[in-house]
């Protein structure tokens, strides 16, 4: 998958579309909502007192005319033009806000479902062994699009020294581990399953922190934890389609994807320490992350001896095979691109609410794409555990709001 960054305020942090993304603090996202900008227009009074009737018609018609003179716009009986003019252009604004924001909803969740389904294309249908390969091709088509908009300079991106590398290496061999088990467990299990069954990672997680930072959470999120876990369980039981080897790889992943993110909350603040700039923006991480994957991932290939079946497969002889994979990696870094747009144009709350939600149809479409053997049971376990999922969504925001 290409490399995204999650803001920390999508506290679902097991959603497969974002797995890949680094989280941050969404406290230092500054919303700038489009506001009214429009003048208030003072008009002086007359201290003069007038004594006369005829006196008083002669300076009202005298200040009509001075602000007619001044000021076309303003209506003389009453400002009714301008106050007219000024609900069009806040309408507007209104209507640019709100279109931008459900405009940037859809290309995130266009690019996040399409990321999930095309990998499983590749893996599944396209029957290709070699899910390390496929995360470092990604990885690669990642650094090269940042690079060359960062030396464009449409982006901004730190420069990768040696004391940021070494500060941020324990990170980045826990995201490759993260990449490869999620690889590795999508060949095997359906995709409805595959999201069921990462949310155990938002239970792990939340172990990681009430015992390391000593965070407590309400009895709501709990609640919906435990839901989660009921529909993981019952949904592997009722699976047609049950892999053991698969269904092994997940729970892998999810400790993994869990200690990721427990791991950069310790890791962030020393990484921002050794950057030039004392920052590290979302497309640094990017960089940085994928960067440094490809070394680690070439050395996983010849581990796991992949060069084998790379030298023999036909799939690379496929124009079409390349021309899929390319574009899994171009849509792992639109999703980088758009969740922070989406993010900028809504906020946290939102963000993390249709993260959750996005599953739903993700996860239907994973049913009816690859012909997924199913029952009601098993259906009714996966609808059980995406709507847990909202729950624990809304729980978290409830928690944020009080805390």
């Amino acid at each position: 998958m290409g490399s995204r960054v999650m803001p920390q305020g999508a506290q679902d942090i097991s959603d497969p579309f974002i797995e890949r993304h680094l989280v941050i603090d969404t406290s230092k996202v500054n919303r700038n909502a489009e506001r009214g900008g429009f003048t208030n227009r003072e008009q002086n009074g007359v201290t003069d007192q007038v004594s006369s009737p005829r006196r008083s018609e002669i300076v009202n018609r005298s200040l009509s005319a001075v602000k007619s003179f001044g000021n076309d716009d303003i209506d003389l009986e009453g400002g009714d033009v301008e106050k007219d003019r000024d609900k069009t252009i806040r309408g507007s604004r209104i209507v640019k806000v709100r279109n931008q924001a459900v405009l940037s909803g859809l290309a995130y969740c266009i690019s996040s479902c399409s990321m999930i389904l095309i990998n499983k294309f590749v893996l599944s249908s396209y029957n290709f062994n070699a899910g390390i390969s496929l995360m470092l091709y990604q990885n690669l088509v990642s650094v090269i699009i940042v690079s060359i908009l960062s030396l464009s300079g449409v982006i901004s991106t730190e420069p990768l020294t040696w004391r940021l590398i070494r500060v941020w290496l324990p990170v980045n061999f826990i995201f490759v581990g993260m990449l490869i088990t999620s690889m590795f467990s999508l060949k095997y299990i359906n995709v409805a399953m595959v999201t069921v069954l990462k949310n155990v990672t938002n239970v792990i997680t939340a172990l990681g922190e009430m015992y390391l930072f000593k965070k407590h959470h309400e009895n709501r999120v709990w609640a919906a934890l435990f839901l989660m876990i009921v529909s993981a369980i019952s949904g592997g039981i009722t699976d047609l389609s049950f892999h053991a080897v698969g269904y092994s790889w997940q729970i892998i992943n999810c400790f993994l994807t869990a200690s990721y993110s427990l791991t950069l909350r310790r890791v962030m603040d020393t990484a921002k320490q050794v950057t030039k700039s004392g920052n590290l923006n979302e497309f640094s991480m990017v960089l940085l992350n994928n960067t440094l994957s490809l070394p680690l991932g070439v050395l996983l290939i010849f581990v796991f001896n992949e060069v084998d079946y790379l030298s023999t497969t036909p799939l690379l002889r496929m124009p079409m095979f390349w021309l899929v994979i390319t574009a899994s990696g171009f849509l792992g870094l639109a999703i980088s691109f758009t969740s922070m747009w989406f993010l900028h144009e809504t906020g946290a709350t939102t963000y993390s609410l249709v993260g959750s939600l996005n599953k739903i149809p993700l996860s239907v479409a994973g049913i009816l794409l690859f012909n997924v053997p199913t029952s009601l049971q098993n259906f009714a376990s996966i609808l059980f555990g995406l709507l847990a999922g909202v729950f624990f969504a809304k729980a978290k925001m409830r928690e944020k709001s009080q805390s």
